[in-house]
């Protein structure tokens, strides 16, 4: 931890001035406590009010004339309220995940741009209900229906909305305005906040839990109650009642006395499972999303400040909702890549929550049906509580799963995107009127070149990820740098069928329409879910039969309830099964195990067909049989071997420059300076660090700025963070700073999406 003589500071955080950090001197006594997200009292303005502040930098030079720095006043010995909560989170995702302290806050008050509040008028009924009848009958006399109309209606309600007045009676505003000014009513105008979930219809049912679903609400209550919070991992397939145990847990915390957080991967969940929680919990339960205005948004915040609502429903983001007493944070589907940012600071929503809980006291509960690697490692090593529940209540069994291997597809001279089997099956579902959903897996598509006449994937023989596809006939590793000519012929069986997947879900729809006219179909992806209500509209549209087939990619795989789907057909596996990324395998098999629990769950027998070239790979077997067990065993085999998490750290390190060479060289020296340690490590038998790149990234070139990558690998977490401070350090130093080409590097620990 750093320690300096300076804090740079941010005053009253609540206006949002972000922005604007002023340096304070650290008095000496006050040196051993003051760090980065401490709160702090300091004299602001000329009057030297005494001001509460949040420290948001160590420094340990001045950046102004030190005459005109003044000194911290103390440490705010208050009680801790929301601010100072996400002022220590903000400070812990800078010092785990790197960016600045600026950034980690813009992330953690991603709402507190203050917007224009919303204003509506009540009419106060003054006089007694007798005066107004008195009244009424002299306006009658006088002609005065207006006046008489709304007197009467005054004469039961003590209190009305003045729009409903207006539209109600018929009336104009003077009219009431007479009646204010004549003693009869009070016209108060009164804030509101905006709510973007009012109105849902519909009283929920509440599903009695079975034995499973009871024993896990039990046992994390019990804990709950006897004051131990951990992290449980809710392993149940797809079907087995998730969201009631959310639902039942949420409730015991809202009867203790606390709020909850609901996060999910995608906001093309928000609407279905926004809708079973509003049935439930009415409107103390809200949305945070990017859909909402930044008026809804503000308000949303505000209302959990004010406590309004005690659950809120969102994408990563809204983890950050500013809850004054958290209980419970739930993270379904908690294997989804989208829990990881993309952006500054690359924090994942995961690790957050856990340390966001312990901040609050409260417990978190991931649920999946598909566990990610990493976390099931941490329960099968007791770090994490373990739940499983086995049985489906859903209604019916899991599906049969067919796998269509599309070699032998080419081989008896069918050359289109859909596998006889597929076909004969959609043909079938069509004549029955039941529903079909197709995906397209495009996640994690780099350009990687397969056979298919054998299914041979081109690989990097130093990383064994997939080499990817790059202009001028080159093949390359972004892991190492290694890169080969491309081929025209496969260097296995000699076909001339070896080339990148190109298939989009347009061209599926496309195809679907020459060969099924008579077949309705929707396509749900990024070109058709652009506008704020598309996700409701086209699923509302397939869940009301208004469809009979509805293609896209890996957003209609996940959490999705349709009971009349009884086929899925899962197109092009391999497309992210050898991705250019060491977790390819697990996202295939995550992928592929959520489409298949999409069909079948009403009483009808539901079918799944996956087309691959790679019918024997472990990743497709466990999928089709729903085997978890016997693909974790395999692929932590492969993450031993190759040293990947979570058997070890991995950090990426993106290095860019606007010059080529710049870019190059600043990249190899980073790297070196890395090695040296890893060499000094090893020889004094501590902290062993491995070092492969640097590679051009992914992308190499991104408005005119150039990306070069390398990876740091390691078992001591702490280690791997005390480098990438060194290295942060060295960017700072003369070499770099002072260098009139600049160079910027960002750092992403336990990567999810390549540069």
């Amino acid at each position: 931890m750093i320690r300096g003589e300076y804090a740079n500071v941010i005053v009253d955080i609540s206006h949002e001035k972000v922005d604007r950090p002023f340096m304070y001197r650290i008095p000496s006594e006050l040196s051993d406590r003051v760090e980065e997200g401490s709160c702090v009292t300091v004299p602001f303005g000329r009057g030297n009010t005494l001001r509460k502040a949040y420290v948001v930098q160590i420094k340990e030079e001045p950046e102004i004339e030190p005459e005109k720095i003044k000194s911290i006043a103390g440490i705010s010995e208050k009680d801790q309220g929301v601010d100072e909560l996400m002022m220590r989170l903000a400070a812990w995702m800078r010092r785990r995940y790197g960016s600045t302290m600026i950034a980690a806050l813009k992330t953690v008050l991603p709402a507190r741009e203050k917007v224009g509040k919303l204003k509506k008028r009540e009419v106060i009924r003054l006089w007694s209900a007798e005066e107004c009848e008195n009244a009424a009958e002299t306006c009658e006399q006088k002609h005065q229906s207006a006046k008489a109309r709304v007197l009467r209606e005054l004469q039961t309600e003590e209190l009305l909305p003045e729009d409903l007045l207006i539209r109600k009676l018929h009336i104009s505003r003077p009219t009431l305005l007479s009646l204010e000014k004549q003693g009869a009513v009070e016209i108060r105008e009164i804030e509101y906040y905006r709510n973007p979930v009012s109105g849902k219809e519909g009283k929920g049912v509440r599903h009695p839990l079975s034995e499973e679903q009871q024993a896990v609400v039990d046992g994390v209550l019990s804990d709950f109650d006897a004051g131990i919070k951990k992290t449980y991992l809710l392993h149940g397939i797809t079907g087995a009642g998730k969201t009631e145990v959310y639902m039942d847990l949420i409730e015991g915390c809202i009867e203790r006395g606390r709020q909850a957080i609901v996060l999910i991967p995608e906001i093309a969940l928000t609407y279905q499972t926004l809708l079973r929680f509003y049935k439930r919990f009415g409107d103390r339960v809200s949305v945070l999303n990017s859909t909402l205005s930044a008026g809804e948004k503000y308000d949303q915040c505000m209302r959990a400040r004010n406590g309004e609502i005690d659950v809120i429903i969102g994408p990563r983001s809204a983890l950050f909702t500013p809850f004054p007493k958290v209980g419970l944070i739930v993270i379904d589907e908690e294997h989804e890549t989208t829990y990881k940012s993309e952006g500054n600071p690359r924090y994942h929503a995961r690790e957050t929550a856990i340390y966001l809980a312990g901040l609050h006291g409260a417990s978190v509960v991931l649920g999946s049906a598909t566990p990610s690697v990493d976390t099931y490692y941490k329960a099968q090593n007791g770090e994490y509580g373990y739940f499983r529940l086995t049985k489906r209540l859903t209604g019916g069994a899991l599906p049969e799963v067919h796998i269509s291997d599309m070699r032998e597809e080419l081989r008896a001279g069918n050359k289109s995107m859909f596998s006889r089997k597929l076909q004969e099956l959609m043909e079938e579902r069509l004549s029955k009127k039941e529903q079909i959903m197709l995906f397209l897996n495009r996640r994690g598509y780099a350009g990687f070149i397969s056979c298919r006449s054998c299914g041979e994937v081109l690989k990097c023989p130093h990383c064994d990820v997939s080499l990817s596809e790059h202009r001028g006939g080159k093949l390359i590793c972004h892991y190492c740098g290694y890169e080969t000519p491309t081929v025209k012929l496969c260097p296995k069986c000699g076909s001339k069928y070896i080339s990148g997947f190109r298939a989009g879900t347009q061209q599926v729809e496309e195809k679907l329409r020459q060969m099924y006219p008579q077949a309705r179909v929707l396509r749900m992806d990024a070109d058709t879910t652009k506008t704020k209500d598309s996700y409701e509209t086209i699923l509302e549209a397939f869940s009301s039969g208004e469809a009979d087939i509805l293609v896209g990619t890996q957003m209609i795989v996940k959490g999705h309830d349709f009971p009349n789907v009884t086929l899925v057909g899962a197109l092009a596996a391999d497309m992210s099964l050898f991705a250019s990324d060491f977790r390819s395998a697990e996202r295939t098999f995550e992928l592929l195990t959520q489409a298949a629990g999409r069909a079948g769950r009403g009483e009808k027998k539901g079918e799944v067909v996956i087309q691959t070239y790679q019918p024997e790979h472990y990743g497709i077997v466990t999928a089709a049989a729903q085997d978890y067990e016997a693909f974790y065993e395999e692929e932590m085999e492969y993450r031993d071997l190759g040293g990947y998490p979570p058997a070890a750290h991995l950090m990426a390190v993106l290095v860019t420059a606007p010059n080529e060479d710049r870019a190059e060289e600043a990249a190899k020296t980073l790297a070196d300076l890395t090695r040296k340690r890893a060499e000094r490590n090893l020889q004094e038998g501590r902290g062993r660090l491995f070092v492969i790149g640097p590679a051009e990234a992914t992308i190499a070139k991104i408005n005119d700025v150039y990306r070069r990558v390398f990876y740091i690998k390691g078992s001591d977490l702490q280690e791997i963070l005390n480098v990438r401070e060194v290295l942060e350090a060295e960017l700072e130093s003369p070499a770099f700073a002072g260098d009139r080409i600049p160079v910027t590097a960002a750092f992403d620990l336990d990567p999810m999406y390549g540069f």
